[in-house]
């Protein structure tokens, strides 16, 4: 359990950095719900942290039913990676080398953070959860999962942040996937 703890709070700190230090300046789009509260961040000015929330509410009423287990680690997750997300809003601007290492940078933090939580099995909720619960009935990578379902938030944000920024948010979920897929892996247990 202090291991959980450890990686959710590490986890949401990475994710936190990746966002506003690296995606937020420049109006880079992440995948999943935290691309979701990006867009409407952009849009609207809302809090992206509270947003997730309100946003993730949907899936952790499928997690009651499917799987309450991922619906109690991911409730800590969530609350603490939206809490840390808007606590950190301060450090956007703050970092400035360029959006394409932006890009890249953003999308290795955002990337080892979820995969370090998923990997304890805990999640930011949202559609992570849903990933872990997609994962749990079939055998595809859950990093694949993610990816996917990033790419189709990325491009429902394209009339947001535009065409350009659109291509760099598409290499930021890139390495987001590969990064979580590399954290979440582990290693065999010993016989």
């Amino acid at each position: 359990m202090k291991q959980k703890i450890i990686a959710m709070l590490i986890g949401s700190l990475l994710l936190s950095l990746g966002v506003n230090g690296f995606l937020v300046p420049y109006h880079l789009l992440d995948g999943g719900v935290i691309g979701l509260g990006l867009i409407f961040h952009y849009f609207y000015g809302w809090p992206t942290g509270l947003t997730m929330i309100v946003l993730s509410l949907p899936l952790y009423i499928l997690a009651w039913f499917f799987e309450r287990r991922y619906f109690y680690y991911s409730l800590h997750g969530l609350i603490i990676s939206s809490f840390c997300i808007d606590l950190l809003s301060f450090i956007n601007g703050k970092i400035q080398i360029g959006i394409f290492p932006s890009t890249i940078i953003g999308g290795i933090l955002v990337g080892v953070g979820i995969g370090l939580m998923l990997r304890y099995d805990t999640s930011t909720g949202g559609t992570d959860l849903l990933a872990q619960i997609i994962t749990k009935f079939t055998s595809v990578n859950i990093g694949i999962i993610i990816f996917l379902i990033d790419g189709l938030v990325i491009t429902s944000g394209i009339q947001v942040v535009g065409l350009e920024k659109f291509f760099y948010s598409l290499v930021t979920i890139i390495f987001v996937g590969l990064m979580t897929s590399l954290t979440v892996i582990r290693k065999p247990e010993p016989y």
